[in-house]
């Protein structure tokens, strides 16, 4: 495995910096973003790109989201210690790893079964360790650990699937990027079982949420 050496750090509190600047103000999701080895998540050939505010492909034609983009929908999370969180899109483990830092209990799917096995290996290897990590269709959820306090989709949807809707407690959030070639950075807050409060953020651009591990 790549260390974790001084140039590192230094390169992460660089990008602490940059999303400060473009406007991330919560300091346990930036203290995160400046404490969590991006570079490991990437083949150690990409390491220079790690610390750079932009995505970058990994395998299963999948990217590591922009910095920036994993600590936007991490605040407007509003994660507190011990919420349990549901991630719709594992990938690279990132952001697994951010919540997992903000003291949450991260329960996430992921479609790619090349992508999970990888992963699941991996963020233990780091010291991560979400509650539960499933193999399969995002847009399903996981109804048998509901309600969740939160929720964070990390694709992009064309619409807004009703089952993660409805894990959601009463007084939860979800952050979701809808649309097809560009997404609105989307979140509900659930006010009770039928009623949920609707607000929309920029547009961003994430690889498509897919349907189905068939």
């Amino acid at each position: 495995m790549v260390e974790d050496n001084f140039r590192h750090k230094g390169k992460r509190q660089q990008l602490v910096k940059t999303v400060t600047r473009k406007g991330i103000t919560d300091k346990k999701v930036l203290e995160a973003i400046g404490k969590i080895p991006r570079h490991l998540f990437m083949d150690s050939s990409f390491e220079d790109h790690a610390y750079q505010d932009k995505a970058f492909p990994i395998a299963a034609d999948q990217t590591i989201s922009q910095p920036y983009t994993v600590a936007f929908q991490t605040e407007k999370l509003e994660i507190e210690k011990g919420d349990k969180v549901l991630e719709i899109g594992t990938g690279s483990g990132y952001q697994t790893a951010v919540l997992c830092e903000l003291g949450a209990k991260v329960y996430s799917i992921e479609r790619q079964r090349e992508l999970y096995k990888k992963t699941k290996n991996f963020l233990s290897k780091i010291g991560y360790r979400p509650k539960y990590l499933s193999f399969g269709d995002g847009y399903k959820g996981l109804p048998e650990y509901a309600p969740f306090d939160k929720i964070i989709v990390t694709a992009g949807a064309p619409y807004v699937p009703k089952d993660l809707l409805g894990q959601l407690k009463i007084g939860g959030r979800m952050v979701i990027p809808v649309g097809t070639e560009v997404q609105t950075m989307t979140m509900f807050i659930r006010k009770s079982p039928k009623e949920f409060d609707k607000t929309e953020f920029g547009q961003f651009r994430f690889v498509p949420l897919l349907e189905d591990k068939n």
